[in-house]
C-alpha cells in the first residue's frame, strides 16, 4: 500500500466525520495584546487597550517581585477598572493577568 492510496480524492468522508458550514463573511479580527505593567501608568494604557477592544495579557511578575505595595495597588486599580466597565479578568499562578473587555467573557470551571 502505497502513499497515493492514502489521498484518494474525491473519496466521500467518512460516517463519523462532522462537517462545519465554512464562513464566508469576513468578522472583525479580535486582537491579543501581551503588555508588561511596572507602575500605575502603565494600568492606564492597559486600560486604553481594553476600550479599543482589545484582550490584554499583562505580566505582572516582575513588579510583583520589585515592590509588592505598588503590585497591589496597580491590581487594585486594575479590578476597580474591571468592575466599572464590566470587563473580565483573571490572574494566572505564574505571574499574568488575563483582561477582556464587556463582550469577551473568560469560561471559569464550577467548582
Amino acid at each position: 500500500m502505497g502513499l497515493f492510496d492514502f489521498l484518494k480524492f474525491g473519496k466521500k468522508p467518512a460516517e463519523d466525520a462532522i462537517e462545519f458550514p465554512e464562513d464566508t463573511e469576513p468578522k472583525e479580527r479580535l486582537s491579543v495584546r501581551i503588555e508588561n505593567i511596572s507602575g500605575l501608568g502603565d494600568v492606564e494604557r492597559v486600560g486604553s487597550y481594553l476600550k479599543q477592544g482589545n484582550i490584554v495579557l499583562v505580566k505582572v511578575r516582575d513588579l510583583q517581585k520589585k515592590d509588592v505595595g505598588l503590585f497591589q495597588t496597580s491590581l487594585q486599580k486594575m479590578k476597580r477598572l474591571s468592575t466599572q466597565f464590566n470587563w473580565d479578568m483573571v490572574a494566572l499562578q505564574e505571574g499574568y493577568v488575563i483582561m477582556t473587555p464587556s463582550f469577551v467573557r473568560i469560561e471559569r470551571p464550577e467548582a
